[in-house]
């Protein structure tokens, strides 16, 4: 089979957001294929935002240690075989096919038995698969959705990381910060370390319960590891990191905002936490990791005159971060945003944050077929922005152009940039009609 043939056929198995919330079949998948997710250590990443940046992070650091590191993250910008690296790099087109032909015969199998393998479910066993017949020395493992019942949950991670817990897929997790806390500590396994990013009290309550009835380490950012002290530099941030086992300074990390410096002194402390022993990692090392680090879609500048920045924002925790972060780092007098959001999301919570920040708003759809249609989301703009700030575009390329045009208008000198956001599927379309590096 082609590559396109086997994205075909992962996509009839359903979509990422439905699912049913049950380990056995992936379990019994797993066992058909010889367990391959204990062939390696792992370290385990969950939380509401800021998952894909801490992975990218993590990987960093162990590759910088002369380590081959397999990264399953999700979902992905662009091409799905974005989800699965080895040494950072994507599978190719043919190692894609490959890797799923293996497997074929047992989700076969699975499925004659009835254990219909889902959409998430395959990925996550190819990638598994993968990583295991490469073969590599540690994985860096995203949970897709929660923790508890999420497929990657097959993996017992000897390292388990939760960062910053807020509301989101409340349909699936819970009503509240404490019952998705509740889903997500699921990955917190008996002799674990759970490396805890700064929480809410609720969140926080929960994950020190699951953590002490597994008997597993904490470690908990601002007590036993925590960001000093952090500069704005051109490009990104200068950062001192207390880890959890010695203090790292003039650190360089090319992206941008407080939430960044917090996921990477989270993936610091993750991986020291896997490393053992008592010795700090090599300052250069660590150094040298973070200023080649990169996480494509999270304020990516990706235009120049005028600036243009996408940003995979999709629900008010991780947009209220990724604002205080453009306000930190871009001195932009004028803000055009262009946005394209999914209907299930939290769309006026994310809508108010925009209102103060923003000059104009161009209202779109993205590729998904659980986008918001660009009427429905203009009817929820224009009574917080008025009805002169709102612009109706019907597609994202089209509405891509008009932030743009509205931008030269204010002039070349006038510091107006331009602000794509709303959803992780928006940025990546964005990435891909801009031509972004690695789109």
């Amino acid at each position: 089979m082609d590559y396109r043939a086997v994205e075909r056929a992962i996509m009839e198995r359903g979509v990422e957001w439905q699912f049913e919330p049950t380990l056995d079949r992936i379990a019994a998948l797993m066992d058909l294929l010889g367990s391959p997710q204990r062939a390696y250590p792992v370290i385990h990443i969950a939380g509401t935002n800021g998952k894909t940046s801490t992975a990218r992070l993590t990987e960093a650091l162990l590759k910088e240690r002369n380590l081959r590191v397999g990264r399953f993250t999700s979902p992905h910008l662009v091409s799905m075989r974005e989800r699965i690296t080895v040494d950072g790099t994507p599978l190719s087109e043919e190692q894609f096919a490959q890797a799923y032909e293996e497997l074929a015969p047992y989700v076969d199998l699975s499925d004659t038995q009835g254990r219909r393998i889902q959409f998430f479910e395959l990925l996550t066993a190819m990638a598994f698969a993968v990583f295991a017949d490469t073969p590599i020395d540690v994985a860096v493992v995203e949970a897709g959705m929660g923790g508890s019942w999420d497929a990657t949950n097959v993996a017992d991670g000897t390292v388990a990381v939760i960062t910053p817990i807020s509301l989101d897929h409340t349909d699936r997790l819970g009503p509240d910060v404490a019952s998705i806390a509740g889903e997500k500590a699921g990955i917190i396994k008996p002799g674990a370390t759970a490396v805890l990013a700064q929480q809410e009290l609720e969140a926080a309550e929960v994950l020190m319960r699951r953590a002490a009835d597994v008997g597993a380490v904490v470690a908990r950012e601002g007590l036993e590891f925590g960001v000093l002290n952090r500069e704005i530099a051109l490009g990104g941030q200068l950062m001192t990191l207390r880890g959890l086992k010695g203090v790292y300074d003039e650190v360089y990390l090319p992206l941008h905002g407080a939430h960044q410096a917090s996921n990477a002194v989270t993936a610091l402390a993750a991986v020291e936490a896997l490393s053992g022993g008592d010795d700090p990692l090599d300052i250069e090392l660590v150094r040298q990791a973070f200023a080649e680090a990169s996480s494509p879609g999270r304020l990516e500048v990706v235009r120049r005159n005028p600036t243009v920045v996408v940003d995979a924002a999709h629900n008010p925790g991780g947009m209220q971060a990724s604002l205080e972060a453009m306000h930190e780092a871009f001195d932009f007098a004028k803000l055009i945003c262009v946005v394209a959001v999914m209907r299930d999301k939290d769309v006026h919570g994310l809508l108010e944050l925009l209102e103060p920040m923003v000059d104009e708003i161009v209202v779109t759809r993205n590729s998904s077929p659980r986008s918001m249609t660009p009427e429905e989301l203009a009817a929820l703009a224009r009574p917080l922005f008025g009805e002169d700030r709102v612009h109706l575009v019907e597609r994202l390329d089209d509405a891509i152009d008009r932030g743009i045009a509205i931008a030269d208008a204010q002039g070349e000198f006038s510091g107006t940039g331009v602000f794509i956001a709303g959803s992780v599927v928006t940025a990546g379309d964005a990435r891909h009609l801009l031509k972004a590096e690695g789109s």
